[in-house]
């Protein structure tokens, strides 16, 4: 005796969020267009920037994340989406709903970035 099986195999990928690296339009742009954005302000010189990279897009990928736009900007190059992060130092963490600030700090650390994200 022979038995067909026809097997279907479905592979359900995680959608992952990407961090978008934006000049002052494009910031502008996704802040208007946007309910809740997160911003990384850094420059290329920024040692501790660098290093917080890694934990920021592992947080912008995580499925409870789906909604929220993480952005990064290079600080130094960008005045207007500097000016409305009101950065002070690098790394800085922002966060906007519908296109108005909503707090900032200098800060390299997951759990501040957590605790940002829990006022959007």
């Amino acid at each position: 005796m022979i038995v067909n099986l026809n097997i279907t195999f479905v592979t359900l990928k995680k959608i992952k969020m990407a961090v978008l690296n934006v000049n002052d339009s494009e910031f502008k742009d996704t802040l208007n267009s946007s309910e809740k954005v997160v911003v990384k302000y850094y420059a290329d010189w920024c040692g501790n920037c660098k290093l917080f990279a890694p934990k920021y897009k592992r947080v912008s990928n995580e499925e409870e994340n789906a909604g929220i736009v993480f952005l990064e900007v290079d600080a130094e190059k960008f005045p207007e989406a500097r000016k409305a992060g009101k950065v002070d130092n690098l790394p800085y963490l922002a966060v906007f709903k519908n296109g108005e600030f909503l707090d900032g700090s200098a800060s390299s650390k997951e759990d501040y970035l957590r605790s940002l994200m829990a006022k959007l």
